[in-house]
This record gives structure tokens, sequence and C-alpha cells, in this order.
């Protein structure tokens, strides 16, 4: 009786333990639903920073007329669709699922083009770095 007691508890702490060390890799269900809300509440309101973003990084690398054509242009596009994709992560945030928007806050990694659903788009000017937040 006392090996069979001493089995199960070794093998039920083994157990707990292994559910512990992956629970740590991986967030927890409220960490990822602040994250979410937060990001949308931040890209629904701040979604407008999308426009001089545009302009600054197209004049740069092409030139000043460009900037102040195509840059308005795709900048006013791109503030709207960060705009709507930050009311749809709002209500979408109890739900887990893959980030709609790279990167995740208009001013993270400034210089990089915005992806939406990790799709390059034609017509881009930068090189994409990686998706790991930096």
């Amino acid at each position: 009786m006392n090996k069979k007691l001493l089995t199960a508890c070794v093998l039920s702490g083994a157990l707990l333990f292994v559910a512990t060390a992956n629970a740590e890799e991986e967030k927890s269900y409220l960490s990822g639903f602040s994250d979410r809300a937060s990001q949308g509440f931040a890209n629904t309101t701040t979604g407008f920073i999308e426009l001089p973003k545009n302009v600054i990084n197209i004049s740069s690398e092409s030139n000043v007329f460009v900037g102040s054509t195509w840059g308005v242009l795709r900048g006013t596009f791109e503030a709207v669709g960060r705009t709507v994709v930050g009311v749809a992560e709002l209500i979408t945030s109890p739900i887990p699922t893959d980030p709609y928007i790279t990167p995740p806050y208009v001013w993270n990694r400034f210089s990089e083009d915005t992806r939406y659903f990790g799709q390059h788009l034609p017509g881009y000017w930068t090189t994409y770095g990686p998706d790991d937040g930096e």
C-alpha cells in the first residue's frame, strides 16, 4: 500500500511540475486579454499618426514630392486601417487570436511599414524586420 501511495504521489508531482513549466512559457488568458484590449484602444485612438509616419518615411526614401503625394494617400489609408483594426481588436480582445497588425503600435518600429494579418502589400518602402516586437 505504501509503495502505491508513494508512486501516486511521485507521478502526481511530476505531472504538476510539467503543467507548471508549460504554463510559464505561455501567456495567461488575462494577460493576453489585457494586452489585446490596450493595443486595440491605443490603435483606435492613435491611428491618425500613420499619416505623418508615411509622409516622413516615403519622403526620406524617395523625395519630398513623392512623400507629400503618395505618402499622404497611403498615410490616410493606413490611418483608417489602423483605426478599424483597433476597433476590431477591442471587440475581439476576449478571444485569443493571432495579431491583426504588425507592428502592434504605430510608434513601434516607426520606419517600418504596417502589415495587416502578416501580409506584405505591394508599394511598400521598407524591408521587413522580425516580428518579435523589437
